[in-house]
């Protein structure tokens, strides 16, 4: 038995799920939030963009020490930008995840902050290297800074794990299917979902606070996808045991 503070997290529960995933209302509604939230911000990325490339046409030649200043405060202000619009997209991602059956929109909903990350910075780099007012260590130092700000917006803006509606679908069910209802536990470093909250990868010294919530709900707070594999087995087993004492005898038993 766990002693451990249990917090409950609401949202979508006591909706079975079978063959697909339907978010709820509420969800759903966050998720519209928040994408709006990350296309606003991806436009002042772009405006921040745009800022640069204009600094740079009209500074004065040579350039000067407040060009690069503002050049580089641009190009890091749209590194900002990108990079917050796309964890918030990632996030609403979760909530409302696409259908892996729309193989293009499944890929652009997911990898939507990796092209905005292209938009935001490639044409800056293009414009730099092709630039014939900087000299070879000018370009070198402002196309280095761009391209830099362009990888890490790319990589941090790329979701490697994208949700599916099918895998919500697919891992409720298993749990449904163990349990009889769509509840799991985890804890806020953990990696995996649990069954039990007794179980003793979460119930330890080291852990102050366990969440249940549904399958989707841990996937939207924490990302995690995967459930433990010893609440899997005890809960297989238990399964076993109650299949077996279920069995109505036969006649002449």
């Amino acid at each position: 038995m766990t002693t451990k503070k249990i917090t409950k997290v609401g949202g979508d529960e006591d909706s079975p799920q079978k063959s697909t995933f339907v978010p709820t209302a509420e969800a759903k509604g966050q998720a519209t939030q928040l994408r709006i939230f990350a296309a606003v911000l991806w436009v002042l990325a772009i405006g921040a963009e745009i800022g640069a490339i204009l600094v740079l046409q009209k500074s004065a030649k040579p350039i000067v020490t407040s060009t690069w200043v503002w050049m580089i405060a641009l190009i890091v202000i749209d590194l900002i930008l990108v990079v917050i619009g796309s964890m918030l997209w990632k996030k609403s991602n979760r909530l409302d995840p696409a259908s892996k059956k729309d193989t293009v929109r499944f890929f652009i909903q997911n990898q939507l902050g990796v092209i905005i990350a292209v938009i935001a910075f490639l044409p800056l780099v293009i414009l730099i290297f092709t630039n014939k007012d900087l000299d070879g260590k000018q370009k070198g130092i402002l196309g280095g800074i761009a391209i830099a700000a362009l990888i890490i917006a790319g990589l941090l803006s790329a979701d490697f794990n994208p949700p599916s509606k099918e895998e919500y679908a697919q891992q409720t069910s298993r749990i449904e299917e163990l349990t009889g209802a769509n509840s799991v536990y985890w804890t806020k470093s953990g990696t995996k979902y649990h069954i039990y909250a007794d179980c003793s990868h979460i119930n330890t010294n080291r852990t102050d606070e366990i969440f249940n919530g549904t399958v989707a709900k841990a996937r939207e707070l924490k990302n995690i996808t995967e459930l433990c594999k010893t609440c899997e087995n005890k809960a297989e087993k238990t399964k076993g045991i109650k299949g077996i004492t279920d069995q109505k005898p036969e006649a002449g038993e």
